[in-house]
């Protein structure tokens, strides 16, 4: 017998996500708060429970834990970072240093199809707001956004923030629908379609305002020394 499988057999084999998507699926169940700083799990765990690959679940782990989403210790659990809030003010104030300087950079090579992708993801967020939160969403757009400006090393240093924010706005307990709106993502294209990088600066420091405000000024996030796209 060899070693191939007959295809009506490889027809009930399941699925597995790939490393990407598998990486999607965890990072939206922590955003979620389904997977939190208090839950027990193994890759063991997260494999059945996303029915993908040991070794995948691994690899998605580890790239958590470079973005210090995950906290990995020899002979420990996995377990999702908790952020205090001196943490969450200094990603915050880096964020503003580089999002000001790409979203000007991006006013100046404004492509057609950088604004139609980003345009895309608006209209997903938008459309996953009406049934929830849409973190990962309101985050991937500031990386899309980066990404158009054009300066890698700025979009990579970017890269490590949002998920970061994203895991403040997360454990932040009050709700957070207000904190980086479609509607608001939509104003800033906009600006920076027409290349107006005054208005379009303006309106991203007005969005970072927001989003320092939900975390830091609450008091909430603070007297439970918890936060951090």
């Amino acid at each position: 017998m060899n070693g191939f499988a007959l295809p009506q057999t490889l027809a009930t084999l399941p699925i597995r996500p790939s490393v990407d998507d598998l990486y999607s699926r965890i990072l939206d169940a922590i955003f979620e708060q389904r997977i939190h700083s208090a839950s027990r799990f193994t890759e063991e765990s997260l494999a059945q429970m996303f029915g993908a690959r040991r070794s995948d679940v691994r690899d998605v782990l580890t790239r958590l834990s470079h973005q210090q989403i995950i906290l990995l210790r020899v002979n420990h659990r996995p377990r999702v970072a908790e952020l205090d809030a001196e943490q969450t003010r200094q990603t915050l104030h880096a964020r503003r240093l580089a999002e000001i300087m790409l979203v000007r950079l991006a006013c100046q090579r404004p492509c057609a199809q950088d604004l139609k992708q980003l345009r895309a993801l608006i209209e997903s967020e938008r459309q996953c707001k009406e049934r929830g939160p849409s973190i990962r969403l309101s985050g991937a757009f500031h990386l899309q956004l980066a990404e158009m400006a054009g300066n890698a090393p700025l979009a990579h240093f970017l890269g490590s923030l949002v998920p970061l924010t994203s895991l403040a706005i997360a454990q932040y307990d009050a709700q957070t629908d207000d904190y980086c709106g479609w509607q608001e993502h939509t104003q800033i294209v906009d600006a920076v379609e027409r290349g107006d990088i005054v208005l379009a600066e303006m309106l991203m420091s007005r969005h970072l305002d927001h989003l320092e405000e939900v975390l830091l000024n609450s008091g909430s996030v603070v007297s439970h020394n918890r936060v951090a796209g």
